[in-house]
């Protein structure tokens, strides 16, 4: 089991960037998936990225087009989103996931953080 906890959501114009962090303690987090995921209001959880257990491959939502960047750094248990060229459409609470595969279904990550808002003023 994995626990997880975001921060570095906020408020930023449309065109600005954050840089989102996940902080995983347990055993598992280093042989583990983990994925960012969001949702909007009145919309379901979306997969936005996920990033295999030693980083070698990454996987993007199609909307994000160059966008975001997912990273980890197994030594000091963190994964990493980094958000660019924001705009109002991105406005969600973002969630990272742990789990076995670097999937987009939701379902398939059992551990899960409690979220970070970032908002997108125009």
């Amino acid at each position: 089991q994995v626990q997880l906890v975001e921060s570095g959501g906020g408020l930023v114009q449309a065109g600005g960037s954050l840089r989102l962090s996940c902080a995983a303690s347990g055993r598992t987090f280093s042989s583990s998936a983990m994925a960012w995921f969001r949702q909007a209001p009145r919309k379901e959880r979306e997969f936005v990225a996920s990033v295999t257990w030693n980083g070698g491959n990454t996987y993007y939502a199609t909307f994000v087009k160059g966008r975001f960047t997912i990273s980890r750094d197994n030594a000091k248990n963190t994964v990493y989103l980094q958000l660019n060229s924001l705009a109002p459409e991105d406005t969600a609470v973002y969630y990272c996931a742990a789990g076995p595969m670097p999937v987009a279904d939701v379902s398939r990550y059992g551990d899960w953080g409690q979220g970070t808002q970032v908002t997108v003023s125009s």
